[in-house]
């Protein structure tokens, strides 16, 4: 099965380095503006998924949601989460380290779009896509 969201390798120090002090981390990515379409990292429980949260895979151990909306928009391509240098202006885990989590996308090839791991909303509904 083609995973929908992936992890660099600098994104994935930076969540170990976040669960060391955090404990068990989740990820959400809403279709808000500015930082609120940024990925953000929480302690999992912070968060409140709801029956409108699309759960696109695990990265780093670490559950990854996308509000429905925006998945609409992003379903037929591959997410990867990485780090950068820069202060975002959001609640995510990172910001105090100076770095800030984006999303960098690809578009499926047909082939892999026939392939791709199911997704659920919220936390109990599985569908495929």
């Amino acid at each position: 099965m083609i995973q929908r969201v992936k992890i660099t390798p600098e994104a994935t120090a930076v969540v170990e380095k976040l669960r060391e002090k955090n404990g068990e981390l989740m990820f959400h990515q809403s279709g808000g503006c500015c930082d609120g379409s940024s990925p953000m990292c929480y302690p999992k429980g912070e968060f409140m998924v709801g029956s409108s949260d699309v759960w696109l895979g695990e990265i780093a151990g670490c559950d990854f949601y996308m509000a429905k909306d925006q998945f609409e928009y992003w379903q037929h391509t591959e997410l990867t989460i990485d780090v950068v240098e820069g202060r975002g202006a959001s609640f995510s885990l990172e910001i105090p380290l100076g770095l800030r989590f984006v999303t960098k996308s690809r578009v499926f090839s047909l082939e892999e779009e026939e392939n791709l791991i199911p997704i659920h909303y919220g936390e109990h509904v599985t569908l495929a896509a």
